[in-house]
């Protein structure tokens, strides 16, 4: 009897040992895209001559994982992490955010982590990009949260890399998690394994760059005239005052300048000359970084510069004033249509498009 009691015993230490093995703290983490861009490309429709968006599945991974210290929170994970294209499945998006059921795409190899004890619950911040990044400071040096959100990518032109242009070019295709998207008052990227159970988090990346949705009309009224080089044509269209500096990595409505650029990018030809069928009318998109401007901290100022029937010169520049709302997570669709009723000359324009 003895015997057979320490058996007993025995097995009930090992059954023990194995329930504790098979429920471990642990935290696993799936990538995840909306997939309405990336589905199918992006056709035009009857009737609008415009160009038609291309995005870039992302390639590289920037991934930082914070805990709880007290009423602060440190670092406790982050890393670099190269995607295959590959590894991207479209599904269904299951989960608390209001997409649910929309189409996305997640990265088919979850990251995963097993925590100690000491790190019940935390702040998941990550951002994904078509192309390498580069950051206002060294990775290696982050060690709080807060730093986290201060963190700047660079979005000025590199003059050594012209291999696929400027970053202007590929700002669509940089996505990260807003920091202030909350969920019931709670970041909705944020984790908690206080329950000693594994916690699957899907973090659903958008956009850190505005859309600018331009549409160009020339009435019917001018078009046609008795004498031609009488008829209205746009003949050239630029996108000036583009953001070109560091631009935050996970705060996408609070970027900020001191003034105007002068230098930064522009975005030329969109319409020229040779393409005469965009004289009359057509539609563009390109992606830019929001911004205010001290003094008026409440709008995002974009100019666009337009030359009609092949006139020289600084053309007519038109500021479109789009509202920023700094308190929301997500960055602005702008659109701009532009009806033409008679030659641009060289002159100046404002006009306040959001509210």
């Amino acid at each position: 009897m003895k015997k057979l009691g320490f058996i007993l015993f025995a097995a009930l230490l090992l059954i023990g040992c194995r329930e504790e093995v098979e429920a471990p703290t642990g935290l696993e983490i799936s990538l995840c895209m909306p997939a309405g861009e990336f589905l199918t490309s992006r056709q035009r429709v009857m009737g609008d001559p415009g160009s038609t968006e291309h995005f870039e599945l992302p390639r590289y991974a920037y991934i930082f994982v914070t805990k709880q210290v007290g009423q602060s929170y440190e670092i406790w994970q982050k890393m670099e992490v190269n995607l295959n294209d590959n590894k991207w499945k479209a599904t269904r998006y299951s989960g608390s955010l209001s997409s649910t059921g929309d189409s996305i795409f997640v990265y088919d190899q979850p990251i995963q982590f097993l925590l100690n004890n000491d790190v019940p619950n935390g702040n998941i911040y990550a951002i994904c990009s078509s192309f390498a990044l580069t950051f206002n400071a060294n990775l290696n040096t982050i060690t709080t949260q807060d730093q986290v959100l201060n963190l700047k990518i660079n979005v000025a032109d590199d003059p050594a890399d012209d291999t696929d242009g400027n970053i202007q070019q590929n700002l669509q295709n940089i996505y990260s998690t807003p920091y202030n998207y909350n969920i019931g008052n709670k970041y909705y990227c944020s984790y908690d394994c206080s329950q000693g159970k594994v916690v699957h988090v899907n973090m659903m990346l958008y956009h850190i760059a505005a859309k600018v949705d331009l549409k160009w009309n020339v009435a019917d009224s001018v078009r046609i005239k008795a004498i031609p080089a009488q008829a209205v044509r746009l003949t050239y269209l630029e996108a000036r005052r583009l953001y070109n500096t560091t631009a935050y990595a996970f705060r996408p409505m609070e970027n900020e300048l001191a003034s105007l650029p002068t230098d930064g990018y522009n975005i030329q030809n969109i319409v020229t000359p040779t393409d005469e069928g965009l004289w009359w009318e057509g539609r563009t998109y390109f992606y830019t970084i929001p911004y205010t401007v001290s003094g008026d901290a409440n709008h995002f100022p974009l100019q666009l510069l337009m030359r009609t029937n092949g006139d020289a010169g600084d053309g007519y520049r038109l500021t479109l004033n789009q509202y920023i709302d700094k308190t929301t997570p997500f960055v602005p669709w702008i659109r701009g249509n532009i009806v033409l009723t008679q030659p641009l000359g060289n002159a100046e324009e404002s006009r306040t498009i959001g509210n």
